[in-house]
């Protein structure tokens, strides 16, 4: 469905684009043809042919059509846009409440001590992110560290 409305936004934006475009483009040509058909004073009265009446019709209908279609591509776009934001905000949400869930839990069976690797294969995180997140929870509770002989960080909070 949402490639739909995305085919439907990029038409109607597309097709909009080019009817207002035909407007602009009849508008300037009627007046540039006004600057062309200057009457010769010397001569006989002359008439310029009324090719005003066909770039008139084309700027009026160019509006017509092309301003609600433009306006309603703009819509959808706009509309797609915001859901997949609040799409995203809701899956980062679920991530986020996720580790959290998981960070506790580990907190409670191994008495305030997580290593890296323990939270990385709990939580199925790469080992960056997982010691990335690790970091920032020990900043918001003042874990303590400690590296064993082998370099490993285990942090150790206060339960």
């Amino acid at each position: 469905m949402k490639t739909a409305e995305k085919l439907a936004a990029g038409w109607l934006l597309t097709l909009g684009f080019m009817f207002v475009t035909l407007s602009a483009t009849a508008t300037l040509e009627k007046f540039a043809a006004r600057k062309v058909y200057m009457p010769v004073q010397d001569a006989e009265t002359f008439t310029a042919p009324n090719a005003t009446y066909e770039q008139d019709n084309s700027a009026v209908g160019g509006l017509i059509f092309g301003v609600p279609t433009l306006t309603l591509g703009t819509w959808l776009a706009l509309g797609l846009y915001r859901q997949s934001r609040q799409e995203k905000k809701a899956l980062n949400q679920q991530v986020s409440d996720r580790l959290q869930s998981i960070f506790y839990e580990m907190l409670q069976e191994n008495q305030g001590r997580v290593t890296v690797l323990g939270f990385a294969m709990q939580s199925q995180l790469p080992a960056a992110n997982a010691r990335q997140y690790l970091d920032e929870k020990a900043k918001e509770f003042n874990a303590n560290f400690k590296v064993n002989e082998e370099g490993a960080v285990s942090y150790h909070f206060d339960v």
